[in-house]
């Protein structure tokens, strides 16, 4: 098999497996497989025999003693030349494609008979189950967002079970990995490998309830998990775990038996460098230093840093990569410089085994690590590396020994930004020779990797970092400065851990420069610009595009080169033939015509290659810009998402947004922002507080950090309690160019097609009219408030009947909701009162909650759709 075949088996297999990515795609590649092994032999034929003429042609035209040499030296094979001409190439191309997708289906997780996952009842999690899990620690235990520590868990027996049907079962066998998290202190000490018991609560991870959101579910089953354990207390008595593990498996060597809460050497050698590192710097210096070293898995970095970095477009600085293989590949070739090849081979091998263990084995340093063996191996038989078949092997071997990895972000953007840095920074670094070649690598280098991450980055956030390119390369120096003194701080901590805390000491300053960087870029305005939900065509269209450049540029640039050569050669045979004067002066204008026509086809290429790059510029913004404008301009949309608290309501009318409550600062964050995001949209036109609690809380000030606010509505009766200083919130809402206003009862604000009224700012009760529909908002009332409201409105005259109630699901008197009369009910919140439940079925009246139904989206065409699927969901008839 030559490598081209070899080329395309590899392609074939890894479009196989992304073709997993829709439900038709595994059909979709054997169908294309057919109709390439039949197309393609025939178009390659026709392709040799064109290409065949049109040099016959060519060499019949030109003199044999001017041009017979450099067409010897440019005769290379393009690359449909090299592709083979087999059917049966191509078929098993197909074929292998086709069987790739069937792999990775058989390679996905599934959870077994006895999976700890099969004790949770399988209505849900509305009955807790409490457990006490025995099984041992696979992963070190991390800092999450909430305060907890998290790790997984590999479980063997499981007790106490208080499940669906009251039952308790002493040291029951399961198998299956957990997803745990417990309080802080009860993880401290707490190392991978050690066996424990955990006393929790199970449950089983939900789909997104909410557009845009976090799927934790398929996050865990990635993992091979299928439940969680909240955690409340971590048994140390190693001892009495491993009795009852062993006495239910009936052996005695079940764990590694040693005394004591012990990390692994390699957790020890991890330990070890941070301690170093740590020892002289304050938080979050140190850290920082310690991720650049040894990526974010090998150490609790501060989620705020982390933000900043990835708000930046820096968060390849703080992830294991290919630049710490580089650099321990390049200090371990030159220490053994003097060394023969194979103790070179040995050495290298050694020291990419050991980064990978230190760093967590992740698919990243593991492509960057084969990468790295490869350039080993050529090192030792003498051979010129190639950096595109490298990459491309090292990718193929890695989805062959887990091939859910095609669908890890960290691999496939580490694969596109090395594409990139091979295939596009030789041109760049070309176009700049006039630059000293230290500084032109500092921009050549994110420009090539960004232009490859680019359209997946804005696939998955929908968001793209104006300033990424731009804060790369003003931060590139302190990162180079932080990753080489981090791998020799590391080092020297490693062997002399005081050597390495002086080493990582004098970091300090680059370290602070390169927070100070990402924090100021992360909160600049304009910063994040959500373009929408970016569909799989247009991702192909995008990355279409690049190949389009990639291709057509390096096919314009060798074109011209050759040409170029062959006026060369011919000038210097005109120059050079000796004889009369008519023959030297028939040679000489020989020459200079065939100069200018060779000039007159350069220009031509140049302009033909020129054009390559600006075309696919303007098609690339035109394919992601248009059809996100054309959403914006023509939708409507009613949003109710799905939170815990009052109601948040996003209105999208034609391009203008309102957005009705926010929430606190974890709602904005992981429920209303990446909502937005998914919808393109940039800025609020009109934020609305209805409720008092929530009218100054820190979810409008997080928002507000983000997204600019054009009008802000407060509610003026909002109670101080949870409440800031207007003066400070007004400053904040003005700096950013909007207006603030405070609402009372009876206001009234229009909303472009919607309009809202206050009908009584103190519950608060909010009217909305929705293109002819009445919805009403209803704030917690008292059973007493509830028959004042009703009698109080009625008395005035204002009170309308509502097609849309929503309210917080507790219990709605009769007499309000016979003088609302809703043709549907909307409970924000995960249980509904089931008095009042009975009464709206009684009533006739539809009833959502967003607990059950997820967030919910309404259209004038539609009506009613909900995230999650039950049993009762059905489109509305409004």
């Amino acid at each position: 098999m030559n490598q081209a075949t070899g080329v395309i088996f590899g392609l074939a297999y890894i479009l196989g497996l992304i073709s997993t990515g829709v439900f038709w795609g595994r059909y979709a590649i054997l169908a294309l497989g057919i109709a390439v092994a039949i197309a393609m032999p025939k178009l390659l034929l026709k392709h040799t025999k064109k290409h065949f003429k049109t040099t016959k042609k060519r060499r019949t035209r030109t003199p044999k003693n001017a041009i017979e040499e450099p067409l010897e030296t440019r005769d290379k094979l393009s690359l449909l030349e090299v592709l083979p001409r087999a059917k049966w190439v191509w078929a098993m191309a197909g074929l292998l494609a086709f069987l790739a997708s069937f792999y990775l289906v058989f390679r996905s997780p599934q959870p077994a008979i006895n999976d700890i996952s099969k004790l949770i009842p399988a209505e849900g999690n509305t009955q807790e189950v409490v457990v006490t899990v025995r099984g041992r620690v696979a992963s070190n235990p991390r800092l999450t967002r909430s305060g907890r520590s998290q790790f997984w868990l590999d479980t063997d027996v499981v007790s106490g079970i208080n499940g669906s049907d009251g039952g308790v079962v002493v040291n029951r066998p399961v198998s299956g990995k957990l997803y745990v998290t417990v309080p802080l202190l009860q993880a401290t000490g707490l190392y991978a490998d050690n066996t424990i018991a955990v006393v929790g609560s199970l449950y089983k991870p939900q789909p997104p309830s909410n557009p845009g959101a976090f799927d934790f579910r398929a996050y865990l089953a990635r993992e091979g998990a299928f439940a969680g354990l909240k955690g409340r207390q971590v048994d140390w008595k190693r001892e009495k775990a491993i009795a009852d593990v062993n006495r239910v498996n009936s052996t005695t060597g079940a764990f590694w038996e040693s005394t004591g809460m012990q990390p692994s050497p390699i957790q020890a050698m991890r330990m070890r460098i941070a301690r170093s590192q740590l020892s002289y710097l304050n938080v979050p210096e140190g850290p920082l230093i310690s991720a650049i070293a040894l990526g974010k898995q090998a150490v609790d970095l501060p989620y705020n840093i982390r933000d900043y970095f990835v708000q930046a477009g820096l968060a390849h600085a703080i992830a294991a990569s290919g630049t710490q293989v580089s650099m321990v590949l390049a200090l371990v070739i030159a220490l053994t410089k003097r060394f023969s090849k194979q103790l070179q081979f040995g050495f290298g091998v050694g020291a990419l085994f050991l980064l990978v263990a230190l760093t967590g084995f992740e698919a990243s340093i593991c492509r960057a690590a084969l990468m790295g063996f490869g350039t080993l191996f050529a090192l030792v038989l003498s051979r010129e590396v190639k950096p595109l078949g490298l990459l491309l092997i090292a990718a193929t071997i890695l989805l062959l020994v887990n091939p859910l990895w095609i669908w890890d972000l960290g691999f496939q953007l580490s694969f596109l930004a090395t594409l990139g840095l091979v295939v596009t920074a030789p041109p760049l670094m070309a176009k700049l020779d006039w630059m000293p070649p230290a500084i032109a690598s500092i921009v050549v280098v994110p420009i090539a990797a960004s232009v490859w991450v680019l359209p997946l980055l804005l696939y998955v956030f929908s968001v793209v970092s104006p300033y990424s390119i731009l804060v790369n390369i003003i931060a590139a120096p302190l990162l180079w400065i932080l990753s080489i003194g981090g791998m020799v701080s590391a080092l020297a901590g490693l062997i002399f851990p005081p050597a390495g805390s002086v080493l990582a000491q004098l970091l300090d300053y680059p370290a602070k420069g390169l927070i100070a960087i990402a924090q100021y870029f992360s909160q600049l305005p304009g910063n994040s610009v959500a373009v929408g939900q970016v569909s799989v065509f247009q991702l192909i269209a995008l990355y279409s595009l690049i190949c389009w450049v990639w291709l057509g540029g390096s096919s314009a640039t060798s074109n011209v080169r050759d040409v170029t050569e062959v006026r060369d050669v011919t000038n210097r045979r005109s120059k050079a033939e000796k004889g009369g004067k008519q023959e030297v002066g028939r040679g000489k204008n020989q020459g200079k015509g065939r100069g200018k026509q060779g000039k007159s086809r350069v220009i031509r290429l140049r302009i033909s290659a020129a054009w390559i790059f600006p075309l696919a510029l303007m098609a690339g913004i035109a394919i992601v810009v248009l059809p996100a404008w054309h959403v914006k301009s023509s939708v409507f949309k009613v949003t109710l998402l799905a939170t815990s608290g009052d109601p948040v309501l996003v209105i999208q009318d034609q391009g203008k947004v309102a957005l009705i409550n926010s929430g606190d600062e974890n709602t904005v964050k992981f429920t209303v922002l990446p909502f937005l995001q998914k919808q393109g949209i940039n800025s609020v036109n009109f934020a609305i507080a209805t409720h008092g609690h929530l009218g100054l809380s820190g979810g409008w000030g997080k928002l507000l950090e983000r997204l600019p606010i054009k009008t802000f509505y407060d509610n003026k009766d909002s109670k101080q309690i949870h409440r800031g200083s207007d003066d400070k919130f007004m400053t904040a809402v003005q700096s950013r160019q909007g207006v603030y206003f405070l609402l009372e009862t009876n206001s009234t604000i229009d909303l472009g097609s919607t309009r809202l009224q206050f009908l009584d700012a103190e519950i608060p009760v909010v009217e909305l009219l929705v293109r002819g529909r009445t919805w009403l908002i209803v704030g917690d009332m008292t059973p007493q408030a509830q028959s004042i409201l009703s009698k109080r409105l009625a008395a005035a005259g204002t009170f309308k009947a509502a097609q849309v109630l929503l309210w917080s699901g507790k219990t709605l008197t009769a007499e309000l909701l016979e003088a609302v009369g809703p043709q549907v009910a909307i409970a924000s919140a995960d249980e509904i009162d089931p008095e009042t439940a009975a009464k709206l079925h009684q009533s006739k009246t539809r009833i959502f909650w967003t607990g059950r139904d997820g967030a919910l989206q309404w259209t004038p065409t539609t009506g009613f759709k909900t995230t999650l699927e039950s049993e009762e969901n059905q489109t509305s008839f409004l």
